[in-house]
């Protein structure tokens, strides 16, 4: 069974969410919550809350799912669409800033119990 939650839109450039999203890629529920918690970047508080999500969907589809048996089967980061703004600069002239947004994606799946 898997749950997932999307972001979308999320005021943060992929490529740098990309290095928070790499990290808890694989990991038991706690243990990506408890990475994510003490990484000291701007996405790992967006990757929380949609972590969150997708173990509150996945607990939503079935109720008697513990919480603890989740793990990160995948999380990936698209680009989003770009916020173009202008600057002024010397001479009369503008520079072109712009604001990248980005959708993440997290989907989290129950640990395989192995028959032995």
């Amino acid at each position: 069974m898997e749950a997932k939650a999307v972001g979308k839109h999320l005021r943060i450039s992929a490529r740098k969410a990309r290095l928070v999203a790499d990290e808890v890629r694989g990991y038991d529920y706690k243990e990506a919550i408890d990475i994510l918690r003490f990484t000291n970047k701007a996405a790992s508080s967006m990757i929380i809350n949609l972590l969150n999500s997708a173990v509150a969907n996945a607990v939503q589809m079935n109720e008697s799912l513990d919480p603890s048996s989740l793990y990160v089967k995948k999380i990936y980061v698209d680009d989003g669409p770009i916020m173009k703004r202008f600057r002024p600069r010397a001479r009369g002239r503008a520079s072109r800033i712009r604001k990248r947004l980005s959708h993440i994606t997290v989907v989290v799946s129950e640990i395989e119990k192995k028959a032995v």
